[in-house]
């Protein structure tokens, strides 16, 4: 799980991301990404201590994803940047340039001069920084994996507050997700503000009102 990083501080590279993000597909709230460096000096005993078993957030449970989650959080090799882009900005701009957005504010929220960030899935343009695309590399980098569990974490959160705002639609069930439920409720009461808008389904049921 240290393959990509490893290969870059061997290459001269100390300041290492990883970047992943969570909630492009939702049809409510924010995207939100996350940014992880892990201090090269600790990383493989780390990677063979605390975060064993780190990997993709999606093949992992809730506890495991908040505890992993705590520890990033508090760890002192470890540097973390969080941020999103709101529904305003996604209805706006689209999925993927939000998503992009997203990224390049939790890189710069880090707090330190990354030098490369290794992006999970596809290249992203706007960075303040060299980056390298993995595919799947949330369950091959182990920054990655840390940025997976980061971002997820972080949106579920947010969407379990929206949930208390609006609790009609079930946010904290389905997050968000075009799940049956969701679909129901967001025929019977319209979208709320959280809602994009840009979204065929949430467009839909504007038409249809």
């Amino acid at each position: 799980m240290l393959q990509y990083e490893q290969e870059a501080w061997d290459g001269g590279l100390r300041v290492v991301a990883g970047v992943d993000e969570a909630g492009r597909g939702p049809l409510a709230g924010p995207v939100v990404a996350a940014a992880v460096v892990f201090d090269p000096d600790c990383a493989k005993r780390e990677a063979d201590g605390l975060f064993r078993g780190l990997t993709d957030s999606k093949k992992l449970t809730a506890v495991s994803r908040d505890m992993f989650f705590g520890l990033l959080s508090n760890s002192s090799h470890i540097a973390v940047g969080i941020a999103s882009a709101d529904v305003a900005e996604i209805d706006h701009l689209n999925i993927l340039r939000a998503t992009h957005l997203a990224m390049a504010r939790a890189l710069d929220r880090v707090g330190r001069d990354i030098q490369l960030a290794l992006i999970d899935g596809r290249p992203v343009r706007g960075l303040s920084c060299d980056s390298r695309a993995i595919v799947r590399g949330d369950a091959a980098s182990l920054s990655i994996a840390a940025a997976s569990v980061m971002a997820k974490v972080a949106r579920d959160r947010m969407m379990l507050e929206l949930d208390e705002r609006y609790p009609q639609y079930g946010f904290a069930r389905h997050k968000g997700y075009g799940t049956a439920a969701h679909l129901a409720a967001l025929r019977e009461h319209g979208p709320c503000p959280e809602h994009r808008r840009s979204f065929q389904p949430v467009r839909q049921v504007l038409v249809d009102s």
